[in-house]
């Protein structure tokens, strides 16, 4: 079941959103104020935001803007009164996904909600060739087998999927799947690299995570 924060401090259009949402089937969660909101998101895992814009403590924009700065995935709708091009370019730069003008159809927004979600759910598969990596699930298959790797593991396949076509180096890799920023032996990606395509269990025809020697790997379908 999808879960969505509702940040708005109007009773009523929170009432109306939350009966509405959970007899479409969603689990709803709700905040009356913008500092809330973005605690209430800080501390539980949730699959979309509906964000007032005029909110007490932090306004909706403030919001929006914090939850970005730790979040980039989690898809934001603005319910605002604002409807000029400057407040919507505004609100599209701090980080949000859309924007639907109050007093707005109900219908309306389930149907901008479910593009969203479904765009988000596209967004969490990884696909290389036979092998599917479902970021959510924190699954791994190949031809529809599953395969069980280590959280490393994991994370060095799905970094180098993300970056598909392109020659990841080292260094690259050391830093951004390890977080390491400083002279370390680059030998232990090998063993990772090595676990992986055993577990994968690639044929003798099958390449697609290649070594470039001497710089690094580079995944290709």
């Amino acid at each position: 079941m999808k879960h969505i924060l509702i940040v708005e401090d109007e009773e009523g259009i929170v009432q109306f959103l939350k009966q509405g949402l959970e007899e479409e089937n969603y689990k709803v969660s709700t905040a009356n104020n913008g500092l809330e909101g973005f605690t209430l998101f800080q501390n539980k895992r949730f699959d979309l935001v509906l964000l007032d814009w005029m909110l007490p403590k932090m306004t909706g924009l403030e919001a929006c803007k914090k939850i970005r700065e730790t979040n980039s995935k989690t898809p934001i709708i603005f319910l605002t009164a604002k409807d000029t091009v400057q407040e919507t370019i505004e609100g599209l730069k701090a980080g949000a996904n859309d924007y639907i003008k109050k007093p707005f159809s109900f219908d309306e927004l389930v149907e901008r909600i479910k593009v969203q979600l479904r765009d988000k759910a596209e967004q969490e598969t990884l696909t290389l060739g036979p092998i599917e990596i479902n970021l959510q699930k924190h699954s791994v298959s190949i031809n529809k087998c599953d395969v069980s790797l280590t959280h490393k593991e994991f994370d060095l396949l799905c970094y180098l999927v993300k970056n598909k076509g392109n020659v990841c180096s080292r260094t690259q890799i050391i830093q951004d799947v390890w977080g390491i920023h400083f002279d370390y032996d680059t030998g232990v990606i090998d063993v990772f690299m090595n676990a992986i395509r055993k577990k994968l269990n690639f044929k003798v025809n099958e390449d697609y995570i290649k070594t470039i020697r001497g710089v690094g790997f580079i995944a290709n379908d």
